[in-house]
Order: C-alpha cells, then sequence, then structure tokens
C-alpha cells in the first residue's frame, strides 16, 4: 500500500507507514490492546483498526505482527498460518 501511495505522494507513504509502526509499537506494553479476530473468536489471533485496516497480529510469548488487510477483506486461518 505504501508503493501505491508513494506514487502520488511520497510523504504521505512514509507517514501511513510510520503511523502504524506507532500503532503497532503500543503493543509491546499492550498486548490485548486489539480485539479478538471476528472470524477467529477464541484464538489467539488479534486486530488493530486502522483507518479502513486491520493489523492482525497473534499473542504468544511475543507479539507477532501477521499481515495488514483491508477492513472488507474476511480472513480466514489458511491466511495468516504458515
Amino acid at each position: 500500500m505504501a508503493k501505491f501511495i508513494a506514487f502520488d505522494k511520497p510523504s504521505a507513504a512514509d507517514k501511513w507507514v510510520n503511523d502504524i509502526f506507532d500503532r503497532t509499537d503500543l503493543l509491546g506494553t499492550q498486548p490485548e490492546l486489539g480485539r479478538e479476530v471476528p472470524e477467529l473468536l477464541g484464538s489467539r489471533y488479534r486486530e488493530l483498526i486502522f483507518g479502513s485496516y486491520r493489523i492482525i497480529y497473534k499473542v504468544e510469548h511475543e507479539i507477532k505482527i501477521l499481515t495488514l488487510r483491508n477492513s472488507r477483506q474476511l480472513l480466514s486461518l489458511s491466511d495468516i498460518e504458515q
């Protein structure tokens, strides 16, 4: 997404990426900040809403950011498990 934004305005792309990092930095001290992923209730997968995007992460002994998705996209385990 940042590359797409950068075509029109590189500074806006930099701000967008920095804002995402600022938002996810909070997870270091507040891992339960996001809600459970509605499609995967009862799992350790959580999400932060960032504008019209979902930052999907997993809480274990560390926080793992798994994907960034448009809010309109549904998520399945096959989208995030390797």
